[in-house]
């Protein structure tokens, strides 16, 4: 495979923070590959600044009016709480090390697969966690990128993740590249992507085999996703039927072996959420002498992070009388087959032309509503799409 080869060239499998391509010394600009997402903080003095934008962020989690006052007051409250958590799972958050280290083997794909638009250089761009955008776009800028693709690491799309990605880019393009340097467009959804259906299938397969031969098809699948506030789900959001699509495409790849769930996970506050949840799903099952084994599946993430690592990993297992019948799929981190789709998606839009999907204006009209300083079609940003 293509990314074996390359891989055994590489200094070290893991090199993180890595803004080097091989290509960049050609004089033609670079076309940057930004992969966008929450992001989390690398290191535990970080957490507090990371849960005051989460927080902070009414796309997200909408307060209103009391927006910031109860951000301010839910972070300082839930920050001693959290860096423990970090702590535990290593003193900070993986996803800017598994972020930068996938972005760069997909640019190492497409220089090769796709030279009309080479050299491509990676990028990352957090929305609460350093990289921060704007800090991203300060660094393109520098690099000379007329050319961009934005690429959403959320698989399924929603107004509060992928939109609040996407407005935040708009407003940091506003302040930061007001004259509209950068050229962009936007992967904005792939929720059934060959590839990334193909990495959680052979994912699967391996906890399964760790299951006996006589139970090894009644072992439960649980797809677990983050869940998202009602609020947000009851304007109309694609993401829960985006999610389903996800799981649906790879139980159909495992021919549907197994009975499987899709469950919610990560409720924060008072107010409704979607579910059931993942916790109490769980509870209810683990307990039955007729399950025999349950295989969580992390399927909303493309990395591990403090949902994988600590909530399901630490307080799941804490909390189970029956630990030993619940397994956890690994996340798509350095998986091959996973970051060889993403480079096929990308090469596929940089050749098609388009601008952003077809579901965005539909997107933008539904949850848009509410969203301040950002604009009101995504042509504003992107370009008109005419295909």
């Amino acid at each position: 495979m293509m990314l074996q080869r390359i891989a055994r060239s590489a200094r070290t499998p893991f090199q993180c923070y890595f803004r080097f391509n091989s290509s960049t010394t050609s004089t033609k600009s670079p076309t940057g590959i930004v992969f966008m997402n929450m992001g989390g903080p690398s290191k535990i003095e970080e957490t507090h600044d990371f849960l005051l934008r989460l927080f902070q962020d009414g796309d997200l989690i909408p307060f209103g009016i009391f927006q910031k006052p109860l951000a301010q007051f839910i972070a300082k409250r839930r920050t001693p709480k959290i860096e423990k958590h970090y702590e535990e799972i290593g003193g900070g958050s993986p996803i800017r090390k598994w972020s930068e280290y996938q972005c760069k083997k997909v640019c190492e794909i497409l220089d090769k697969t796709n030279p009309e638009t080479a050299p491509h250089k990676p990028y990352v761009a957090f929305r609460y966690a350093k990289p921060l955008t704007e800090e991203t776009l300060e660094e393109m800028k520098r690099d000379g990128v007329k050319r961009a693709v934005a690429f959403s690491q959320y698989p399924q799309f929603s107004y509060s993740t992928t939109g609040s990605s996407i407005n935040e880019l708009y407003r940091q393009t506003v302040k930061n590249d007001p004259e509209r340097t950068i050229e962009w467009s936007i992967i904005d959804r792939w929720p059934q992507q060959p590839g990334l259906v193909k990495a959680f299938a052979n994912n699967i397969k391996e906890k399964l085999a760790e299951f006996p031969p006589e139970i090894r098809d009644e072992v439960v699948i649980l797809f677990s996703a983050h869940s998202l506030p009602m609020e947000i789900v009851n304007l109309g959001d694609s993401y829960p039927a985006e999610v389903a699509a996800t799981v649906y495409k790879v139980m159909e790849s495992l021919n549907f072996s197994n009975p499987y769930r899709l469950v919610w996970q990560s409720q924060v506050g008072p107010k409704p959420w979607l579910g059931g949840q993942t916790a109490k799903i769980i509870d209810k099952l683990e307990k039955r002498d007729d399950i025999k084994g349950i295989i969580l599946v992390p399927i909303a993430f493309t990395s591990d992070h403090i949902e994988t690592l600590h909530e399901l990993d630490i307080e799941i297992m804490e909390d189970a009388e029956n630990p030993e019948k619940i397994r956890r799929a690994e996340s798509m981190n350095g998986n091959e087959v996973f970051i060889e789709g993403l480079a096929d998606l990308v090469k596929e839009h940089l050749k098609s032309g388009r601008k952003y999907s077809k579901q965005l204006e539909l997107d933008c009209m539904l949850g848009g509503e509410k969203a301040s300083g950002t604009f009101k079609h995504p042509s504003e940003l992107f370009g008109r799409n005419t295909l």
